[in-house]
Formats: structure tokens, C-alpha cells, sequence
């Protein structure tokens, strides 16, 4: 296999946290520990981005005073994650449209987290999964069907788990009766920023005295542009890779306005969340970067497929998974769900 594009770092665990002021007040306390643990599973850029402290100061000072005050109130701590769009539409990368062994992985992981945090803060955590198909989807190449039967399947899958810290939010819950296209066009009215904007910020990314905000924007067109691409490479197409690649470039500046308008609808709505994200975040960021299933890199549920292995799950494309020769496993219902494979990886 590949060597992992980015390096996954796992700091020191939330249990050996110790706090060195006997002042410290209870809400502190538990909050500083409840972020630690979140930090435990933090994607990063590189190693070199990590404070290596579970306690440092610059990484706390966007999230703590947030988690801070919900304790102090005695209420449960909410994180928002946009993430869950639906599946590629690439038939070599997944399943399927519908949600599999891949989001049931990364949603159990996400509930045994609120799981891990009501064992010592008894109001718990809520984590609002602000799924982004329909933001998209028009330029992704995901039918509007597929977007609504994903939303639905995982709704029905985090009931089927019973992972009651677990809410989705959308577009569709927002703008209600709007057509698709009329939700898109509102979003980017109100919460859209410039092209050139953005451009400037992506270009800037590559100098050598690039802002930490301009080196995310270069790393998010980056892999924003290599999701596009890949998306775009299955059978019965017929674009040249050139053309798919030019085209892919093009659209990820579209996707990711989309995207950052997203954000700040979210963040309007949920002023008082703490806001992760899939994609790495460095030190200091007023996102936490979060990986969702074991040591994955830039893999995600929605791009891949789960591949039981004998050290546990892995996200691979499903060409990869049939490659390597592994079995299809299908749910009781007799759907498609994830990968076994019998000898090494």
C-alpha cells in the first residue's frame, strides 16, 4: 500500500492529563480533560504542526472557554462536524449509494467518544453531524436521490445504533421547501465569498511565508482537487485525464466556497459549538482536525470501504479491497457492507 499523505499523530492520552494548578476550578478541570480526549484523535498536516501537548495553550484557547461554559451550566458539550455528504459516485471507490460498514465505523466511533466523556461529565457531549451532500452535490456528480436517500439511511442507521448523542443537521433542514438549486443559491448569496478571494488565498498557500490559514486553503485545494479527479476515473467515461484534471481544478474552487459558506452557516447556527473537521487542522486552528476510523489518512467512509484486516479496519477504494483479493461481506439485510481479508495487508 501507499504510505499515508499526511502523519496521524495520537497525543498523550486524556487519562494521563494533570492539571498544575490546585486552583483550577471543577469546569475547567473537566473541560480541559474532555478536550484532551478529543485531541487524542486529532488529524494533523505534518508532525511538525503538532504542539505535542494536550494542554497547549493556542490550541485551546478557540475551544476551551466553549466547552468551559457549557459545563458550567451542567449542559452537554455540542461539536459540529460537516462531513457525510453521501458516497462517491464512483462505483470503483464504494459500495453503493447508501450508508455501509464504513459510516457505522466512524459512527460508533463518535459515540463511544460521548460514551468515554459521560463516565466523568454526566451531561455528556452532543456531536451534530452537518451532513454537506446537497451543498455540492451539482458539482460532484451525486444525484440529488442518492444525496437524500444517504441523509436518510443515516439517520436511520444512527437510530439503528442507538447513539442518541449523535444528531445530523443539513441543508434540507434549513431551507426547507426550496428546490435544490434555489437552497444552493441562497447559501452562497448570504455566506458565499469571492472567487478571486479565494484564489488569492490558494496561491499564497505555496510562498514560503504563506499564513497558516493560506498553507489549509493550498492543502484543502489540493486534496479537494485529487478527490475530483479520482471521483471522475471509472469505467464508461471518456474525457482524457487532462481534461478530467483541468476540470477537476476548476470545480474544486466551486466546492470549496460552497464548502466554507457551509461553514459559516453552521457556525451562525451553532455559535456556541465546538467546530471539527475532517480535514487536518495545525496547531491553533478554530477547527479540529479529526480522523474518523483508526489511522486513516485522507481516506473517508464516504470515498472508500471498510476491509477487516487481522489488526483490526482499514478505508480502502473498493478496487483496492477486491485487488487484494478480500471477500464481500454482505448485513443481514442482504446489502453490500464491508470487506474481510484473510491473509496480511
Amino acid at each position: 500500500m501507499k504510505p499515508a499523505a499526511l502523519e496521524l499523530i495520537s497525543i498523550q492520552s486524556s487519562e494521563s492529563l494533570k492539571l498544575r494548578s490546585p486552583m483550577v476550578d471543577p469546569a475547567t478541570e473537566v473541560a480541559t480533560r474532555m478536550l484532551a480526549q478529543v485531541m487524542d484523535y486529532r488529524r494533523v498536516p505534518h508532525a511538525g504542526d503538532l504542539c505535542g501537548n494536550s494542554e497547549c495553550q493556542t490550541c485551546a484557547s478557540f475551544h476551551l472557554p466553549k466547552i468551559i461554559s457549557a459545563v458550567r451550566r451542567n449542559e452537554p458539550v455540542t461539536f459540529v462536524l460537516p462531513a457525510f455528504p453521501g458516497k462517491s459516485p464512483n462505483p470503483e471507490k464504494v459500495l453503493g449509494a447508501l450508508p455501509d460498514y464504513a459510516e457505522q465505523l466512524a459512527l460508533q466511533f463518535l459515540g463511544n467518544l460521548g460514551q468515554q466523556v459521560r463516565q466523568y461529565y454526566s451531561p455528556g457531549i452532543k456531536i451534530i453531524l452537518c451532513s454537506d451532500g446537497r451543498v455540492f452535490s451539482d458539482l460532484v456528480g451525486m444525484k440529488e436521490s442518492n444525496v437524500t436517500a444517504y441523509q436518510s439511511g443515516l439517520s436511520g442507521l444512527i437510530g439503528e445504533l442507538q447513539l442518541s448523542d449523535i444528531e445530523t443537521f443539513n441543508m434540507d433542514d434549513f431551507y426547507g421547501e426550496l428546490s435544490f438549486n434555489q437552497m444552493r443559491d441562497e447559501l452562497m448569496k448570504r455566506y458565499g465569498s469571492s472567487l478571486d478571494f479565494l484564489k488569492h488565498k490558494v496561491r499564497n498557500g505555496m510562498a514560503e511565508l504563506a499564513t497558516a490559514e493560506e498553507q489549509g486553503a493550498h492543502r484543502m485545494y489540493c486534496g479537494i482537487t485529487r478527490f475530483l479527479f479520482e471521483d471522475s476515473l471509472h469505467a464508461g467515461q471518456t474525457k482524457s485525464r487532462s481534461a478530467i484534471q483541468k476540470e477537476s481544478r476548476l470545480k474544486a474552487y466551486e466546492v470549496i466556497r460552497r464548502s466554507n459558506a457551509w461553514s459559516e452557516l453552521i457556525a451562525e447556527r451553532f455559535p456556541d459549538a465546538v467546530r471539527l473537521s475532517i480535514h487536518p487542522q495545525t496547531c491553533g486552528s478554530a477547527k479540529l482536525g479529526i480522523r474518523l476510523v483508526g489511522n486513516e489518512s485522507w481516506m473517508t467512509p464516504w470515498h472508500g470501504v471498510a476491509v477487516e484486516t487481522a489488526k483490526g479496519f482499514v478505508l480502502l477504494k473498493k478496487s483496492e479491497a477486491e485487488t487484494l483479493g478480500a471477500e464481500l461481506i454482505y448485513s443481514s439485510g442482504g446489502q453490500p457492507s464491508r470487506y474481510k481479508l484473510r491473509g496480511e495487508l
